[in-house]
């Protein structure tokens, strides 16, 4: 049911964000019948893959897993051309979904939602939008995403800098050309580890300022191998149910195999099995390696090991090598990203001691010295998981901002709901698997529990739905004791919320998916235990 104007509308669901979760929102609401409308800061779908147009960008989740599966046709259809996909191919496949589905007539594009607010007589969302838009609707679905508002830093003199600076989570859609520049990158998370190697081959010179260093292992990309791809297709179903038993919803082996079972050298060979296989299987060599120490430090080790063989000078393999627990952060899947410090035009500096104190016109000033510049890359991340959020000005009963409820950090029920703010759906929110896992599966399992949970309502002729106060406690305390038991809240990671300054330390993602997965059937079967319906 298409949505001719927005001005003034009644809708039964408004969705906030076009990416893959509010195409798919979308896709289920016209299935079961419902009049919606999709708010879309960009001017096209994608969601983070719209924005995230930096150099070198790509998917660190295996292409053949990092697709929809709740259409058999699109399955088949589509094919990737490499093992991980690069932006734009995924980005073409988010249109290819858009329009093969006739999303985007129920899209409004370049419309910010700025506010969303509960009218608690009417039992309705008022939303507002930055077009002087407002809509009424019975259901809010946030589909904002986990890694969607940018985390541009503050520097002292940033309008002094006469240069051109970047974010790489806003990149210019035509991209930048660094030929002949000199280039800074700040930063040494997953952004800048995927474009460094990439814009050091463009540029005179590139110095990449580091404040923590972060394990990265081997992506190995490869085009797909069309037999490769016909066996996945063919097998898709099983493949599919089989991912979602892993913890993390993928496919790659998580040996049942504790640390310490085998010998030393047994464990050393099996990380380097999976160090030349590539990509996120190396955590999976033991079971307990997110929660044994010991284990954890030699599979560190063996990474810290690897740095030191790729890079040639030994001071800078020293600053390049990490400290923390392994996995503590989302581990980073690089091509080429060390050996880019072999060549002449890169250089290291370490801010970890001397931060960087400004920007200046000719470039920026760190432990004393001035380093000029033509071009600035902040690869400084995302205001993780709930800065899409608390960017609009949502409020519930009686006018309950969320900021305020969430002041000390954010508390929901699974993830999806949270007291004081009915029918208000957040897709992937924090107290969910969401940023742990492959995203396009844990993405379905929500839109679809969301869906199930509005039929629910309108088969019982009720109009709201909104936790339970101590549902919502036992769960955040559920979440705190499951990661507590794990080594993630050993370091100071996005995950807590660690790179924004002022935010709440709180461990936001729940570790494991099957499980998650289990209970959230388990409440569903009870008629929804935990939730007050009206």
């Amino acid at each position: 049911m298409a949505v001719d104007r927005v001005e003034d509308a009644t809708v039964d669901i408004a969705i906030v964000g076009a990416g893959f979760a509010g195409m798919y929102m979308l896709h289920r609401a016209r299935g079961m019948g419902l009049r919606a409308v999709v708010f879309e800061t960009g001017d096209g779908v994608g969601g983070t893959w719209h924005w995230n147009r930096y150099p070198g960008a790509r998917c660190d989740v295996e292409s053949m897993e990092y697709s929809y599966q709740f259409d058999e046709e699109l399955q088949q259809d589509w094919s990737w051309s490499e093992r991980f996909a690069a932006q734009p191919e995924i980005l073409r496949y988010a249109n290819h979904v858009a329009d093969r589905f006739d999303l985007k007539r129920d899209i409004r594009f370049e419309t910010k939602v700025t506010a969303a607010h509960f009218d608690d007589a009417a039992e309705l969302w008022r939303v507002s939008t930055d077009k002087g838009d407002t809509v009424a609707a019975t259901h809010l679905v946030m589909a904002t995403g986990c890694l969607s508002s940018a985390n541009v830093p503050h520097f002292e003199g940033m309008e002094e800098f006469g240069g051109d600076w970047y974010h790489t989570g806003r990149w210019p859609k035509d991209g930048v050309d660094f030929t002949g520049k000199r280039v800074a990158v700040i930063g040494t998370g997953s952004s800048a580890i995927q474009s460094i190697p990439v814009i050091a081959r463009q540029a005179q010179h590139l110095t990449v300022f580091q404040r923590t260093p972060n394990y990265a292992v081997p992506a190995h990309n490869h085009p797909v191998d069309p037999e490769r791809e016909a066996w996945f297709k063919a097998n898709y179903s099983e493949l599919r149910e089989k991912a979602k038993q892993g913890r993390s919803g993928q496919l790659y082996s998580v040996r049942d195999v504790t640390w310490g079972s085998e010998p030393l050298e047994t464990a050393k060979a099996e990380f380097a099995r999976r160090w030349d296989l590539g990509g996120f299987s190396y955590l999976g060599a033991y079971i307990d390696l997110l929660v044994n120490k010991e284990g954890n430090d030699v599979a560190a080790e063996f990474v810290r090991d690897k740095i030191r063989e790729t890079v040639k000078d030994p001071k800078t393999a020293e600053l390049l090598c990490p400290t923390s627990v392994i996995g503590c952060k989302r581990l980073c899947v690089d091509t080429g990203y060390f050996e880019t410090y072999n060549r002449d035009n890169v250089a290291l500096v370490d801010i970890s001691k001397a931060p960087i104190e400004r920007l200046t016109e000719r470039g920026l000033i760190t432990g004393g010295r001035e380093y000029d510049f033509d071009a600035i890359v902040f690869a400084t991340g995302f205001d993780a998981m709930t800065g899409s959020l608390n960017r609009i000005d949502i409020r519930g009963r009686g006018g309950l901002p969320l900021v305020e409820k969430w002041e000390a950090g954010p508390r929901t029920y699974l993830g999806l709901t949270t007291v004081g703010f009915p029918n208000l759906f957040l897709i992937t929110g924090p107290g969910s698997p969401s940023v742990l896992t492959n995203m396009l599966p844990t993405i379905e399992q929500h839109v679809d529990y969301v869906s199930d949970i509005i039929d629910h309502l309108r088969a019982h002729g009720q109009n709201t739905i909104e936790p339970e106060q101590d549902a919502e406690d036992a769960w955040v305390d559920h979440v705190n004791q499951i990661a507590g038991g794990t080594l993630y809240p050993s370091c100071n990671s996005w995950y807590l919320g660690a790179n924004v300054p002022g935010k709440p330390r709180v461990f936001m993602p729940y570790p494991g998916f099957p499980a998650y997965v289990k209970k959230c059937q388990e409440i569903a079967a009870s008629g929804y235990a935990g939730f007050r319906k009206g």
